[in-house]
């Protein structure tokens, strides 16, 4: 059955990095956009980052850039979230989707907890 599934979450002290893994099962990561959300508690759902699958391109919020980046690789088939200089507001359930035109795939989430 397809699905996405994610890995890398962690508890770390400010400062610390963590990547962040999404394995899709059933599909190719290069048929779609791969993108990373955050969930925290009583909050909405936030966008984080994405990857065009047409083009390669990432886009990354404003308040993750130059701390976090995606990636993607094809061997592997897999999509990355890395991230560097976590914050405690960094802290949540990080989410791994994939998209296209037909299909939307959602993962359970792993979460990071950052905190001293």
């Amino acid at each position: 059955q397809e699905r996405l599934v994610e890995s890398g979450g962690g508890s770390v002290r400010p400062g610390a990095s963590l990547r962040l893994s999404c394995i899709p099962w059933g599909f190719n990561v290069d048929q779609y956009d791969m993108t990373w959300f955050r969930q925290v508690p009583g909050k909405e759902r936030e966008f984080v980052a994405t990857i065009n699958r047409f083009n390669g391109h990432p886009n990354v919020s404003d308040s993750v850039k130059d701390r976090f980046f995606i990636s993607e690789d094809h061997d592997t088939n897999a999509a990355y979230l890395q991230m560097y200089d976590l914050r405690p507001e960094d802290t949540a359930l990080y989410i791994c989707s994939a998209r296209n035109d037909e299909k939307t795939y959602w993962g359970q989430g792993t979460r990071v907890t950052v905190s001293s």
